[in-house]
């Protein structure tokens, strides 16, 4: 469940990045009343958080894996 879950937000950090990168639009900032807010900044750490999470994935063992899905 976890695993989705920092999947979710990461592609939801990623779409963002490619938005700003693409058409200056932080979607993020946008939504929650600029990149100061706190609901935004709250937003950004749970994203960069599911990224730290979702770099185990590499070190992960295969077979645990497959079983956990």
């Amino acid at each position: 469940m976890w695993d989705k879950l920092a999947l979710i937000l990461l592609a939801i950090g990623g779409i963002n990045w490619g938005l700003v990168g693409i058409f200056e639009l932080d979607l993020v900032a946008w939504m929650f009343g600029g990149a100061a807010s706190i609901v935004s900044r709250m937003i950004y750490i749970l994203v960069a958080i599911s990224a730290v999470w979702c770099i185990t994935f590499l070190f992960r063992d295969r077979e645990v894996l497959h079983s956990e899905a």
